[in-house]
């Protein structure tokens, strides 16, 4: 098993305050002194949970305030009661993978048990107010929000979006300064590749620190924009329904199936219907074979606009 780092480190994401035995360079570091600890991020031996997987030919458990996943030559997880990850490296090299793991389904995990919406998607800041784009693996969500960069504007997260209601108001908080883009994304925006690192499982996707366009407070949500790829010419904005925006936050909440199984359904619909009430919910449709980012961008905008 891996052993801890000298020095317990402290971090600031997705609103929480997180205690760390695992180095965690894409974080914040939170300001000291620490006197409460949100999350608690350990190494511990899981062993007889790893033997049960592998006996059970099974690779992931869940029941009320309790998630346990086991990924094959990474390592073995446990999340509970909304505060404590703890993690069983298989191999001590695969450390890179494994911090995809926590600060993914890891955090994810966290969020729903501390009852705090998380959409899978990325979010940016136009004008005070956060617009989030969810969507599919591969649908463009973070070229989307990188064309915003490209443009002056702040990133608030990519992958994970954390949804806290402050004041009954839906507010995203920030993640951590960094994206992930794909090799073709990074070549429309004339990025060269060489200047990035690639994650670890996936050779043609890059990390890309974007430290001078973060911004590091919560700011409250104006719209969710779903983004789909369709056999068409043009992009095309269309308004969704409150029915539709209901069923776009589920099909998009992170890692939604343990929704049900952590008995968290009637809160999530709850706080769906809430959220409606005090969002714009639109389609991005986009052209299968074409780069239209910065297209995408200005129906982003005019919304955005009009929003004021």
């Amino acid at each position: 098993m891996s052993q801890s780092i000298s020095q317990t480190l402290f971090y600031q994401a997705f609103g929480q305050t997180i205690q760390s035995d695992i180095l965690l360079p894409e974080l914040i570091m939170a300001d000291s002194p620490i006197s409460d600890i949100d999350v608690t991020i350990r190494y511990e031996n899981l062993s007889r949970k790893l033997n049960e997987f592998i006996q059970n030919r099974t690779s992931y458990q869940i029941k009320k305030g309790y998630f346990a996943f086991y990924v094959p030559e990474v390592a073995c997880f446990v999340i509970e009661n909304g505060d404590m990850i703890s993690v069983y490296p298989d191999k001590q090299e695969n450390l890179d993978r494994i911090r995809l793991y926590v600060l993914g389904t890891c955090m994810g995990a966290i969020l729903h048990q501390k009852q705090i919406v998380a959409l899978h998607g990325s979010a940016i800041v136009i004008q005070d107010k956060a617009y989030a784009f969810v969507g599919d693996s591969g649908q463009g969500k973070s070229t989307l929000a990188s064309a915003f960069i490209q443009q002056g504007y702040k990133l608030l997260t990519d992958d994970v979006i954390a949804i806290k209601m402050i004041n009954d108001n839906p507010m995203v908080m920030p993640a951590y300064p960094q994206q992930k883009l794909w090799q073709e994304s990074l070549a429309a925006f004339g990025m060269n590749p060489e200047r990035y690192s690639p994650l670890f499982d996936r050779e043609t996707k890059y990390a890309v620190p974007v430290s001078s366009n973060f911004i590091n407070t919560p700011v409250p949500l104006a719209g969710v924009f779903e983004l789909t790829k369709l056999d068409c010419e043009l992009p095309k904005l269309i308004s969704y329904s409150t029915l539709e925006g209901m069923h776009l936050l589920y099909r998009h909440t992170f890692r939604n199936l343990l929704l049900s199984a952590e008995d968290l359904k009637d809160w999530h619909f709850d706080a769906s219907v809430h959220m409606v009430s005090h969002l714009g919910l639109y389609r991005l449709e986009r052209p299968i074979h074409t780069f239209t980012a910065n297209q995408l961008a200005s129906l982003v905008k005019s919304v955005a606009v009009a929003y004021r």
